[in-house]
């Protein structure tokens, strides 16, 4: 069987101490390192009013390290679709493959008050006791109710839409994606319309999924690849990939599913030194929990002053459980756990340590330790 190859999801975080220019700075610098390891993508997230969190606009970011690498295949883990067209979309990735062709990976997610109405609904649900599959960890669903009534989310669509506008469905504005990519697109009326820059060029297009709902099945009808958020939503990972194989429909473009899991990583040299290093995950996963918008990512010593209650715990127990710490030996048979698991054929690697070079190192030794 051929090695998974591994992947790198990039929030572009914004390290306690430190501003948004260094945060990007280390990210141009991550992603050549990444190039040099043998990462084989390089994906960037999309977030909105989190301090530490500076990765508000895909596109862009691509364009920036695309012009710093050479080969590393770049893309959108996702663009967020409920407050975007599918024209822009398509005419800003254009423009990107005029000066880098053939590099570029189309994301797309969604978001908005759908997103937020799923979770309630989850939430709603009685959730089953953890359970393993295949000996990896799947939680049960957390407890959403309260991000859900968050009036912080109500501005974030506020600002992030047009007043009294609503989002499209997610799977029509996906159809009008790949109908503009491939010259194609009439209006309801039969009026064409041709997206230049965008017409003919081939990103290739990838759907993100958290869940068994309508992503999976989007992915799966019009035969796209998938990529499924262990690292978001671990408790879900399953259900998703699953439905998305049910959905798939052969094409001749992609003649079988294609998944990718995301998974929280952090390596070092050893599992103690690891542990540390991701201390800061939970304060910062709580901070995202209680919708105040993610904190600038802790340093360890800032994390063990962090005061918990019982009710925070558990709301970020999923995620801290479910990350992947250790040395490269621990990460990497956890890894192929999951990959057993779920059946992926790649594995994309989220990491964030408060210091830019324990972050690299991280990629690094997993890299090398991966490739044996």
């Amino acid at each position: 069987m051929p090695e998974v190859p591994l992947s790198v999801l990039d929030l572009v975080p914004v390290s306690s101490g430190a501003t948004v220019a260094e945060a990007v700075h280390n990210t141009v610098d991550l992603a050549r390192q990444a190039e040099r390891f043998g990462y084989r993508r390089y994906w960037f997230a999309e977030h909105h009013l989190n301090p530490g969190v500076a990765g508000a606009s895909p596109p862009i970011l691509i364009a920036l390290v695309a012009g710093a690498t050479e080969r590393i295949r770049l893309g959108s883990a996702g663009v967020q679709l409920a407050h975007r067209t599918p024209l822009a979309t398509v005419e800003e990735f254009g423009l990107i493959d005029a000066l880098h062709p053939g590099r570029l990976d189309l994301g797309l997610g969604r978001s908005g008050k759908q997103l937020v109405r799923e979770y309630a609904a989850a939430a709603a649900r009685p959730t089953a006791p953890a359970q393993a599959a295949n000996g990896l960890l799947i939680p049960p669903k957390p407890d959403f109710s309260g991000l859900a009534r968050s009036a912080r989310i109500g501005v974030t669509f506020g600002l992030l839409q047009q007043p009294g506008a609503e989002s499209p469905d997610y799977g029509e504005q996906v159809d009008d994606i790949l109908a503009l990519l491939a010259g194609t697109y009439r209006s309801a009326e039969g009026v064409e319309a041709h997206a230049v820059p965008g017409e003919g060029t081939r990103p290739q297009l990838w759907i993100l999924g958290s869940s068994g709902g309508q992503s999976a099945s989007v992915a799966g009808r019009n035969s796209l690849r998938f990529a499924a958020n262990y690292h978001v939503s671990p408790s879900s990972v399953l259900e998703a990939v699953d439905a998305y194989r049910k959905a798939f429909q052969p094409s001749d473009a992609l003649p079988k599913p294609y998944v990718a899991v995301s998974a929280d990583v952090v390596v070092a040299e050893d599992d103690a030194t690891a542990r540390e290093l991701a201390s800061g995950y939970g304060p910062w996963v709580r901070s995202i929990r209680r919708a105040e918008g993610a904190i600038p990512f802790p340093t360890p010593e800032e994390a063990a002053a962090h005061a918990w209650t019982d009710e925070d715990r558990a709301l970020v127990a999923d995620r801290v459980d479910t990350q992947l710490t250790g040395s490269p030996a621990t990460v990497t048979a956890r890894l192929r756990q999951l990959q057993e698991a779920t059946g992926a054929d790649e594995l994309v690697i989220t990491t964030i340590t408060h210091d830019h070079a324990d972050r690299v190192r991280s990629y690094e030794l997993l890299a090398e330790h991966w490739n044996r």
